[in-house]
């Protein structure tokens, strides 16, 4: 049995709770790799591919080093090596923000807008293949109880909602969710909108 909320926090975890926990890291560990062995051929990581694809759905295909950086769920530092890295293969450029001085966006260039779009139905299948296929063992909307788990999670990891990715069902609508019906002007990039 799983110890109740009001457990002290140094009390040892139980053997189910222990699992869960080495099931997470294993997760963790595994997927990252696993989708980006799928994207090899292509060229790209996953983190490249959520990148690009961040650029790809906004704004006039710009955002703020710091606005993507929470949208990838990056710190400065790793996102600012992997900016640099897409800028040598012509894929993303850097250049002042015109709303703040001291600030920089990064901005998808024409090569880098085909290859997120070639790399889109690839990471698609690759997603399903590597983590939809699992939920449709689950009793119900696996789908909904991965995001239910997620959220949950995010929410102790990130209590401050300072992550993009940290948006859920039934919060306000989010940047860093994926273009729906209901956000029209994240599926059409040259939408008029302030840059992020």
């Amino acid at each position: 049995m799983s110890a109740s909320p009001d457990t002290p926090l140094d009390t040892p975890l139980d053997h189910r709770e222990r699992a869960a926990i080495a099931r997470l890291h294993a997760l963790l560990e595994l997927l990252p790799s696993a989708l980006d062995r799928k994207l090899a051929p292509l060229g790209v990581t996953s983190f490249e591919y959520t990148l690009l694809d961040a650029l790809d759905t906004a704004p006039e295909l710009r955002l703020r080093l710091t606005a993507l950086a929470g949208r990838t769920n990056a710190t400065l530092p790793r996102l600012s090596r992997v900016v640099s890295a897409l800028e040598r293969r012509g894929l993303v450029e850097r250049a002042a923000c015109p709303e703040d001085g001291r600030a920089t966006n990064a901005i998808l260039t024409a090569r880098g807008t085909e290859v997120v779009t070639e790399c889109r139905g690839h990471y698609a299948e690759a997603a399903r293949e590597l983590i939809l296929s699992g939920l449709r063992e689950l009793p119900g909307d696996g789908v909904a109880q991965l995001t239910d788990v997620s959220t949950a999670i995010l929410g102790a990891l990130d209590p401050d909602r300072r992550l993009a990715a940290r948006c859920g069902t039934g919060e306000p609508a989010c940047p860093a969710d994926p273009p729906t019906a209901a956000h029209p002007t994240a599926a059409h990039p040259t939408a008029a909108h302030p840059t992020a």
